[in-house]
């Protein structure tokens, strides 16, 4: 009888274990998860404003100087700027611990 319940005990030990190993920072990580999604998808709601923003000041605001043969100017600008920033957050991309 001593030996069932000391069996009982270990596979009840093991249990515990297992949760606490495998489903407790699991929980964790899906609200470290979530902000990380939400963040992502906020900042390139915004990329996407302010690169629309630059080209549309470059094209009304700069007068005649960027249209007919130079028509093509800010579209490139705007790309430049765009992979400049884009440069900027990917090198300050880091692994946080969850």
């Amino acid at each position: 009888m001593a030996d069932k319940q000391g069996i009982g005990d270990v596979i009840d030990l093991v249990k515990a274990y297992a949760k606490q190993e495998t489903l407790d920072p699991l929980k964790g990580s899906a609200r470290w998860l979530g902000f990380g999604l939400l963040g992502s998808v906020l900042i390139t709601i915004g990329g996407i404003s302010l690169t629309l923003a630059l080209l549309r000041v470059l094209q009304e605001e700069t007068g005649t100087r960027l249209t007919d043969n130079w028509s093509w100017a800010p579209y490139l600008i705007t790309f430049v700027a765009l992979a400049a920033v884009m440069g900027v957050l990917v090198s300050r991309i880091t692994k946080g611990s969850l």
